[in-house]
């Protein structure tokens, strides 16, 4: 008699999963890459690979090995499992971040690198206080070689696993004049004697000691049956080399990444890792998730043709089985303010349709372009917050710069004065700020009084008198030009004469030059406003907004910030070139560069789930000049069939296409090291010019920075813009005009932009 089949019903977690995530799953054996585009259910992938793994008794919990790269991601990823498999999951004392996972191994083997087991793990600012006493010690200035700057290259040489007798004269050459890999070693030798490391050390030391006691490595080769990564593709050198040595043995690594969505070289992730992964590990499967379930098919194909035109990738096509949806919408503006505008009308429009603040986003390629869009959300009551980040005036260089304002409109504001009266650091200690604070209380007066009456004592040393007489006497003279220069130059002046600007430019880490650009766009800002006292007002009421924490809010931040996000509508604004791709990142990377800037345009589009708009100025203030801007390439690149453009400037024929459709190599230029894109030529000005021109509203003798102006438009001369009209130049100054246009009001323009009537 025949028996009945018994059908075994299908584990929990494979339901719901398409065919690629359940070949994911169920390949259990040897090396696997899931590519995992945007969207395309990765994290449920993963998390049914490490349950089946469990639940099928091919290890315990305590034999796998998950990393990821964030404690969130971690945390995820544990109760995601628990849920499927229960209580097993406690039992995974190695699914964690690369740092945590590393500090429970190096904890276990100390003392084979010189340190004991309950070593101290230094956060930045430790480690920036030890760096400043070996400078001192090795007898160099701190403030032209600064400490960030020697932290920051310890970072990027740990993250490529190599210790001090690894460092190159080269690579050694970039601190001190070749003494960089001398000063790496004495910081690691004076961590060790304070039983100390650093986050860097905590990978590295395990790499040391892998590869050096057998013994060890032996040892997790024979524990781990089975390694799962999640984010491959962010992963740096020192990671790379950790996974590789612990996999050699049994190869059953499974990596999941998306060589896409590699955009963070700037903190040492390599896209040749993911890369290499079939030549590290030969006979290596392949599994693409391109299913998307995220973004409409207008979105994807957007998105996808613009990553195609990258030679650095392994390539797959994401599809969805969603409507088609709205086209992306490209939307060419006059300038950065008119952006601004239209992305708040866009929102509010959006919502009288019923669609949340919360779920818009504005995603921008720098910090400093926050700034109009908060400006302008607060003046229509459109709440919003920022994310990764402070908002404009809440981060420190502007809150600096901001107190050096308040004293010189309000010499009384003693919490201003408090914070500039040693930032930059003038040799004031706590005993000489302590001595004013008594005279202040004692004598009824205001901090900044006070300090100048304590000058005519001996309260204080004549270095600590030399330095406050200066600071007390600056103050002095900036009140009295307060009523001379515009107090936007005023400002400039402040930042440059107090050292402030020279303090940042000497700080060589990656975040000075932003902090450089927030002050830019300040005093950029304080243009709009008549008066210092105006402007200060101004930010006063704009820091007391904050709305209710409950209150849904548009975000805003940076691309690089939303990575693992998605929002229903999403604004890209600043898509002009020298913006995004960014000009610095142009000139330093050349063509690695431009296709990282390209892999973050396209994270930038694949947040959307309904609807994008991509915003492009033909104007924008920039270090505080005026520039014509020439849309990003990346416009260019995208399929026609999937983009709406809409061109609010004047001239019929679309700005982007006339302007990178003509060569067929649009990245020679910068593969030769030029960085400013296909079809430039260097202009007479100075600046760069298309050849041929084919720009409507954008002149090319407008782009360079330090124009010096036609020289042949005077006051009193009527002129023709193509914007605004008919009108009269009331003033000139350079390039730079003021015109009473007739309709529009007066303007300030740049005299490229007219036309003698």
């Amino acid at each position: 008699m025949t028996q009945p089949v018994v059908q075994t019903p299908e584990p929990g977690y494979l339901r719901g999963l398409n065919p690629p995530q359940r070949e994911a799953v169920l390949t259990a054996e040897g090396p696997v890459l899931v590519l995992a585009g945007a969207g395309t259910g990765k994290t449920a992938a993963l998390t049914a690979r490490l349950a089946h793994l469990i639940a099928t008794r091919r290890a315990w919990p305590s034999e796998i090995l998950a990393v990821t790269f964030t404690n969130k991601a971690a945390r995820e990823m544990k109760e995601r499992v628990g849920r499927i498999v229960g209580e097993a999951v406690e039992g995974m004392p190695w699914l964690g971040t690369f740092h945590s996972v590393a500090a429970r191994m190096l904890r276990r083997h100390a003392e084979l690198v010189g340190l004991q087991s309950n070593f101290t793990i230094l956060d930045t600012d430790d480690q920036l206080r030890l760096l400043k006493q070996l400078i001192l010690a090795a007898d160099l200035d701190e403030k032209r070689w600064p400490a960030r700057l020697l932290a920051g290259l310890i970072d990027r040489w740990k993250n490529r696993g190599w210790t001090p007798a690894q460092i190159d004269a080269a690579e050694s050459e970039a601190y001190a004049n070749g003494r960089g890999a001398e000063l790496y070693l004495r910081y690691q030798e004076r961590l060790k004697a304070l039983n100390a490391c650093d986050f860097g050390d905590l990978l590295l030391h395990m790499l040391v000691i892998l590869k050096t006691h057998r013994d060890v490595l032996d040892l997790y080769q024979q524990r781990f049956k089975y390694i799962l990564v999640d984010e491959y593709q962010d992963t740096n050198q020192s990671q790379y080399l950790w996974l590789r040595l612990l996999a050699q043995e049994r190869k059953n690594i499974c990596c999941v990444g998306d060589d896409d969505q590699s955009i963070y070289s700037w903190r040492g992730a390599e896209i040749a890792n993911i890369l290499r992964f079939e030549k590290d590990f030969p006979g290596a499967k392949t599994i693409r998730l391109e299913q998307n379930y995220r973004s409409t098919p207008h979105i994807l194909g957007a998105a996808s043709g613009l990553i195609a035109h990258n030679g650095g990738r392994l390539g797959k096509t994401l599809w969805t089985e969603h409507d088609g949806g709205d086209k992306v919408k490209v939307v060419g503006v006059w300038d950065g303010p008119e952006e601004a505008r239209r992305v708040g009308e866009e929102i509010e429009a959006a919502g009288r349709r019923g669609t949340r603040a919360d779920d818009c986003a504005i995603l921008v390629r720098a910090q400093f372009q926050t700034r109009e869009f908060e400006d302008r959300f607060i003046a229509i009551g459109l709440p919003y917050r920022i994310v990764g980040g402070f908002r404009f005036y809440e981060r420190a260089e502007i809150r600096d710069a901001l107190a050096y304002l308040r004293v010189i409109a309000q010499p009384a504001d003693d919490l201003a004065f408090e914070r500039i009266i040693n930032t930059p650091k003038r040799g004031l200690g706590d005993k000489a700020v302590a001595k004013i604070h008594a005279l202040s209380r004692a004598a009824g007066l205001p901090l900044l009084a006070a300090a100048a009456q304590i000058l005519d004592t001996d309260e204080l040393t004549p270095q600590a008198r030399r330095a406050l007489g200066n600071l007390v006497g600056d103050v002095a003279r900036w009140r009295m030009r307060l009523g001379e220069l515009p107090h936007a130059e005023l400002a400039r002046l402040v930042l440059d004469e107090s050292g402030y600007t020279a303090m940042l430019q000497a700080d060589r880490s990656a975040e000075s030059a932003g902090r450089l650009e927030n002050l830019a766009e300040l005093t950029r800002a304080m243009e709009e406003y008549e008066t210092l006292g105006a402007f200060l007002e101004h930010v006063s009421l704009v820091m007391e907004n904050d709305g209710s924490e409950e209150q849904a809010k548009v975000t805003i931040m940076t691309i690089h910030a939303a990575k693992g996000l998605e929002y229903g509508t999403v604004f890209l604004a600043g898509w002009e070139e020298g913006v995004f791709p960014s000009q610095r990142a142009l000139d330093e990377g050349g063509q690695a560069s431009l296709e990282e800037e390209r892999r973050l345009a396209y994270v930038a589009i694949t947040r959307a789930r309904r609807h994008c708009f991509i915003f492009h100025a033909a104007n924008r203030r920039i270090y505080g000049q005026w520039t014509s801007s020439l849309p990003s390439r990346f416009i260019a690149e995208l399929p026609a069939d999937h983009v709406d453009q809409e061109q609010t400037m004047s001239g019929g024929e679309s700005l982007w296409r006339a302007n990178w459709s003509e060569r067929a190599d649009p990245f020679a230029d910068v593969a030769r090291g030029t960085g400013r894109g296909p079809g430039w030529r260097r202009a007479v000005t100075g600046g760069f010019e298309r050849s041929p021109p084919r720009v409507m509203e954008v002149k090319a003798s407008a782009v360079s920075l330090g124009n010096p102006g036609r020289g042949d438009i005077a006051a009193g001369q009527r002129v023709f813009h193509s914007k605004f009209g008919y009108g009269t130049v009331a003033e000139v100054e350079g390039n730079k005009l003021e015109i009473d246009f007739e309709h529009a009001g007066r303007k300030r323009v740049l005299d490229s932009f007219v036309d003698k009537a």
